[in-house]
């Protein structure tokens, strides 16, 4: 997989662009989706808001996961070495596991949240700006360091 991303002419290109799609789908998701349930905007329902955004987010998430295994293959020898790749890693693995707890304490209490929201559960929603910008924001200085 590796050689084959390397010596096609398409291959590394093309998957870049479903990696960035994949990124655009899930950090401008998680950020329009976090900012509301921030506080922001809160004239549209929530409930409406995440039920259109969430698999927005996850189609992102599972484009950037395929892609970047992907990417990955193509440079892994020097990427190992990168000592950005762990926190990447650790920020995209904090990310999900903050999704997946933020799913499961509070979506069953979501249109509660139009009138006043949890403060740890904006507290998680915070968390999960900074983990997605900071996972973001690694991948991209992989190719610098």
């Amino acid at each position: 997989m590796g050689v084959w991303m390397r010596m096609s002419d398409f291959a590394y290109p093309a998957v870049n662009l479903v990696h960035l799609a994949g990124l655009v789908l899930l950090v401008g998701s998680m950020l329009i989706l976090d900012l509301r349930l921030l506080g922001v905007a809160r004239r549209l329902p929530l409930t409406e808001v995440s039920s259109l955004l969430t698999p927005l987010a996850v189609v992102g998430l599972v484009l950037l996961l395929l892609s970047g295994v992907l990417l990955f293959s193509a440079d892994a020898g020097p990427l190992l070495n990168n000592p950005l790749l762990p926190f990447k890693l650790g920020f995209i693995l904090l990310g999900i596991v903050n999704a997946l707890l933020f799913r499961a304490i509070w979506s069953p209490r979501l249109s509660l949240w139009d009138h006043a929201a949890p403060v740890i559960g904006r507290m998680q929603a915070a968390a999960s700006l900074l983990l997605w910008i900071a996972a973001a924001t690694c991948g991209r200085l992989l190719a610098y360091v």
